[in-house]
């Protein structure tokens, strides 16, 4: 067996679940010399430039969890304002990207997916974005950990769906069918000048939680069944937020998902898989 095959065949002998939650608290926990010396090595590990974070001292985070969604110095990531452009929602690396062609999504090669599974299994949620776009951004550990709003957007409903936590990194992408679709996620839907966008927060082995600035911690606790919340999208009530601002973030690394309906916008020319990605970033023109 290759060391590939054993990693994968790993994966599905893990109890992936239990896993992530122990090393969740792991993450949480405020222990002084111990944390600074855990994240002093985790910045070795992946070479991290801590010169980007507001805070570059490893010593100034009490938490793992802390540390791994730093924020920024002001003015890092600059959003890019023009008129009819998305923007890149995270740091990270485009896995794949593309047209979203009778419900199926580009997953690697040799592997696709349901748009509608990975929105939580409703036809209805899925239709409006059928022949549309999509793209798939991975996350790795030494990436910024905050997601943001790639267009101005209403909430209109947010939809929690339970699943495995398979790794999402690219080989685990390569080798384990329905990756996307099978691992827990938390589903945004925005009303956006282009129509609906759908946000795909999606979880890992060791992703111990994902969060949304609205409602706070989704997962943990991990659910047995799909859960959805509907927000108005009118009056004072209505939760609305601009390009560039955060929508949530991992502790520990991911994937965001994005898709939108078909004929609103276009990928700009060298948006393509593996380029390197910058929150706020060009990353779409819109041609509605």
């Amino acid at each position: 067996m290759s060391l590939d095959k054993f990693k994968i065949a790993m994966q599905y002998a893990m109890p992936k679940h239990l896993v992530s939650r122990v090393v969740g608290k792991l993450a949480q926990a405020e222990a002084g010399a111990l944390t600074t010396t855990l994240i002093k090595a985790f910045i070795k590990q992946y070479q991290i430039d801590m010169t980007e974070a507001e805070h570059e001292d490893p010593s100034y985070y009490k938490s793992f969890n802390e540390f791994f969604t730093r924020p920024l110095k002001d003015g890092l990531r600059p959003i890019a304002t023009e008129q009819h452009v998305i923007a890149h929602p995270v740091d990270g690396k485009i896995s794949q990207l593309g047209d979203i062609v009778d419900d199926r999504l580009i997953q690697a090669k040799g592997h696709d997916f349901s748009l509608q599974a990975l929105l939580g299994g409703e036809e209805k949620t899925a239709t409006p974005f059928h022949g549309g776009k999509f793209a798939t951004i991975y996350l790795a550990p030494k990436d910024y950990h905050r997601i943001h709003m790639p267009i101005d957007g209403t909430l209109k409903q947010m939809i929690y769906v339970p699943g495995d936590l398979f790794s999402v990194n690219p080989l685990t992408a390569q080798n384990v069918p329905n990756l996307f679709a099978r691992n827990e996620r938390v589903v945004a839907i925005f009303e956006t000048e282009i129509g609906p966008l759908a946000m795909v927060l999606v979880g890992a082995t060791i992703v111990a939680s994902i969060e949304t600035i609205w409602s706070g911690t989704v997962t943990p606790p991990a659910g047995k069944k799909v859960f959805s919340w509907d927000y108005p999208t009118e009056g004072d009530n209505k939760i609305s937020l601009k390009k560039g601002e955060e929508m949530g973030r991992f502790k520990l690394g991911s994937t965001v998902i994005l898709a939108w309906p078909q004929q609103v916008a276009e990928f700009l020319e060298g948006e393509v898989p593996e380029t390197t990605t910058r929150m706020g970033q060009p990353f779409a023109k819109i041609t509605k």
